[in-house]
């Protein structure tokens, strides 16, 4: 592997969920919510990010095992992100619409990355 050359970027899951981080943080820039609510924003933040981060970086590591494993960590900063998606649904800080748009491209993530962790693992 050539050093320029990050072989996530080509995987989809990766890219749909680059999208899918970016879509949440366009929406967080928009709330406005009580400041002793920072944390919860922050935490959103740092767990949507998560996804594509994880998945990155599981693709770096040096054995198949490992790439697994991060990206099962992807995986549940995904479901971590649709409960904390539900809860601002619930303080009506999005819109029932929103949240349903989001869920949906969430469960197109745990799809993608279930079929990479099955391909992955057939090949151990």
């Amino acid at each position: 592997m050539d050093i320029q050359d990050f072989g996530f970027k080509d995987l989809k899951v990766w890219q749909k969920s680059i999208l899918f981080a970016d879509e949440i943080l366009k929406i967080v820039e928009t709330l406005n919510s009580n400041s002793k609510h920072y944390r919860l924003i922050e935490q959103i933040e740092s767990a949507c990010v998560s996804i594509p981060s994880n998945i990155a970086e599981g693709k770096g590591r040096e054995s198949k095992k490992e790439y697994i494993r991060f990206l099962y960590i992807a995986r549940g900063s995904l479901y971590e992100t649709i409960s904390l998606l539900n809860v601002f649904k619930n303080r009506n800080w999005i819109s029932g619409e929103q949240l349903k748009y989001l869920e949906n491209q969430g469960l197109e993530i745990v799809s993608m990355l279930k079929g990479l962790i099955n391909a992955i693992s057939k090949t151990l």
